[in-house]
């Protein structure tokens, strides 16, 4: 990992490969070893830039306040890609990020790839209010080995599969990641400024939305909100995917970004 620390914070990141420009944005669950599985195929290509959103995986926490739009485009000025349009891929939170970015900086995005990102406001269901509950419990009884599971039955078992059908292994690679993402999210949500205001209908490049189908029915729901208001949005769907497409169909979803990263 290479690091960017300035005055407005530190920033994790790695570079992969060569070719046009490439950047994934980690699930709120996650850091940017999420994407361990799809960085090869993508990088026969591409210049792959992962990095760790403040507070996951190896970026610091933040102290003061800061913004995710901000910071993104901080580490593409520092690696020499102001001038340069990317091609941008989010998962669920990561996905967000993506979309606050493309609506702030429409000139800095060639196509937009959005994997079960979150809709602000939404009205969430019984099922995800539960959830909210059973981590927040767990979290205040300072059982965090607990509110990990809790997470890790949620977004990457998720609601239609029992754990037997969950590739082996793929809990012991999240664990640590969540397990960070749950100690700092109190810092991260303290300071956060929030995303860039604006109307996903006027994102004008190319833009594909997966939806896992075991996915919880909210985020079914949103994917498909997504590719029905952003202009010309490609919806695709993955049978054998919950919440973190590219843990559970990796091969599936590069086939879906091929014609995304030569457009």
């Amino acid at each position: 990992m290479s690091i960017l620390a300035d005055d407005l914070g530190h920033l994790s990141y790695t570079i992969t490969g060569e070719g046009s420009p490439v950047v994934l944005v980690h699930a709120g669950v996650a850091d940017h070893t999420m994407w361990d599985t799809v960085v090869p195929a993508l990088a026969e290509r591409n210049t792959v830039i992962r990095y760790d959103l403040r507070g996951f995986g190896e970026s610091a926490p933040p102290t003061g306040p800061f913004s995710e739009t901000d910071d993104l485009c901080r580490l593409l000025d520092h690696l020499g890609l102001g001038h340069e349009s990317v091609r941008l891929i989010g998962a669920s939170w990561g996905g967000r990020v993506a979309v606050n970015f493309a609506l702030a900086h429409p000139r800095r995005v060639r196509s937009l790839t959005l994997l079960a990102p979150p809709w602000p406001g939404y009205d969430w269901s019984a099922d995800m209010v539960a959830y909210d509950e059973a981590e927040t419990a767990a979290l205040e009884a300072g059982d965090l080995d607990a509110a990990v599971r809790v997470n890790l039955d949620m977004w990457l078992r998720g609601p239609g599969r029992g754990w037997e059908d969950v590739a082996p292994g793929l809990a012991d690679r999240l664990r640590t990641p969540v397990r960070t993402s749950l100690v700092n999210q109190d810092a991260v949500g303290e300071h956060s400024l929030g995303g860039a205001a604006g109307d996903i209908a006027t994102i004008a490049v190319p833009t594909l939305v997966g939806n896992g189908l075991l996915n919880v029915a909210d985020f079914q729901d949103i994917a498909r909100r997504y590719a029905a208001e952003i202009p010309g949005a490609v919806l695709v769907e993955f049978p054998t995917a919950a919440h973190l497409i590219a843990l559970d169909a990796p091969t599936e979803l590069v086939t879906a970004l091929r014609p995304f990263l030569t457009r």
